[in-house]
């Protein structure tokens, strides 16, 4: 990759694949709502360019970018966070969106095109761990909205004579992690010395770094195969009461109330990502601990006035 384009740049995912990309001097245009306050989470650096485009213009890409680019990363995604379900009709406008971003990428001179999916597309499985080629049948708006993106993207793609890779996101924590998440929201509750209620935390999670993520990213986009689905974690899982336990051990706080609500309906309890396919492809290995990611983490909420800023 020389020179790419990333929607979503600013995201947890965006910024770190972002950061991963400027270490190998590739040339970044990072496409950002327009009077986005948060292009400062971005590092300073020549080799970014700020495209103010937002998700439902994204045809006006070609138009905006003079040069052409080899590697399109369509991370942005509308109506996320912990609403992301009550509308099904909202959801589906981002295949809408995500068949834009493949056409933009097409005429742009893009030779791949790499999507954002989500473990949310598996729906309810009981399995040891999830790979590509587990059985797909989400069971709400946005995983239905991220499968159906992934199938019709690889269709247009084809058409168009380009490359298209499917990652799926598993759970990823750290920098710029949406405040709602159990992991982000407990650090906060737990540095703040307020009360925290979880499950019983019996289920077996499967957690990655977000500087760990931009780096699978970035090995996609160098090494990853066309036409191929990966599913992007560890690998490996932990009792979600463990990672608590340790959440509460590294920020000095005492009772973090593990069982003081139910699960919730249609909990799941086993999510780990086969990431086999992945690492032979493109040799990613994750190289932060459940321990260092949530020592990283804990020292840039300290550092932080506002959740926006770097």
């Amino acid at each position: 990759m020389r020179r790419i384009i990333v929607t979503g740049a600013t995201s947890m995912i965006g910024v770190a694949l972002i950061e991963e990309c400027i270490k190998y001097g590739i040339e970044i245009y990072a496409v950002v709502r327009e009077s986005s306050q948060k292009c400062s989470r971005l590092p300073e650096s020549s080799l970014i360019r700020f495209v103010d485009c937002s998700l439902e213009y994204l045809d006006r890409l070609p138009e905006m970018i003079s040069q052409k680019c080899d590697t399109f990363y369509h991370i942005a995604w509308g109506n996320t966070g912990e609403n992301r379900n009550t509308s099904t009709e909202l959801q589906s406008r981002n295949i809408a969106y995500t068949l834009e971003a493949v056409k933009a990428a097409a005429a742009l001179g893009c030779k791949r095109f790499i999507g954002a999916g989500s473990q949310a597309e598996y729906g309810l499985l009981d399995l040891e761990r999830i790979s590509p080629e587990s059985p797909v049948n989400p069971i709400t708006p946005y995983g239905a909205a991220k499968l159906a993106s992934g199938y019709l993207a690889g269709m247009l793609c084809k058409e168009l004579g380009i490359e298209c890779i499917w990652p799926r996101i598993f759970s990823v924590y750290g920098i710029y992690e949406k405040e709602t998440t159990m992991i982000a929201s407990g650090l906060r509750k737990m540095l703040a010395g307020e009360p925290t209620e979880f499950t019983p935390g019996m289920q077996r999670w499967d957690y990655l770094f977000s500087a760990d993520a931009g780096r699978a990213f970035y090995l996609i986009g160098e090494k990853g195969r066309g036409g191929a689905v990966y599913c992007i974690g560890s690998g490996q899982t932990a009792l979600l009461r463990d990672y608590i336990q340790k959440m509460a051990e590294l920020t000095d706080y005492r009772n973090p109330g593990i069982g003081a609500k139910p699960y919730p309906k249609g909990a799941v309890m086993n999510l780990c990502a086969d990431i086999d396919s992945l690492y032979r492809d493109t040799g990613f290995v994750p190289e932060y601990t459940f321990e260092q990611g949530i020592r990283e983490t804990i020292t840039w909420l300290k550092s932080q006035s506002t959740g926006d800023k770097k």
